[in-house]
């Protein structure tokens, strides 16, 4: 194995340079047809998976759309028999209130008169 001296490596480096010099310079230029094309191939790969994103946007907006109308319709239907349920409560209520009116006004009448009977039967027998 021979170990290289001083002006064997600089003319190595200098050689290497070049090479990369040279391969730079060789590669095509903006005007070239072929980087042209590749050029124009990846804009229209662009432009059709901007298209894809814009039409899976317009997809899932109409999704969202017709969730929140089914959501409002029936949230609003949930409201209309609520308000049917508590309608009936009320009228439920207000008939068990005036039940309970006309039965304690009933018992009392029975009380009164069962309280009169007692009454009439003591002064009966003194």
């Amino acid at each position: 194995m021979k170990t290289k001296d001083f002006g064997e490596r600089l003319s190595a480096a200098k050689d290497a340079k070049q090479a990369m010099a040279a391969k730079f310079l060789k590669r095509p230029g903006v005007d070239d047809p072929a980087v042209a094309e590749r050029r124009d191939a990846r804009a229209a790969v662009s432009a059709a998976r901007d298209a894809r994103h814009a039409e899976r946007d317009a997809k899932r907006l109409a999704e969202e759309e017709r969730l929140s109308a089914e959501t409002a319709a029936a949230l609003e239907q949930k409201m209309a028999h609520d308000q049917r349920a508590a309608a009936e409560k009320i009228e439920s209520d207000q008939r068990e209130a005036a039940e309970k009116l006309e039965n304690d006004a009933r018992l009392e009448v029975e009380r009164k008169a069962a309280r009169d009977a007692r009454y009439a039967a003591r002064k009966a027998r003194q």
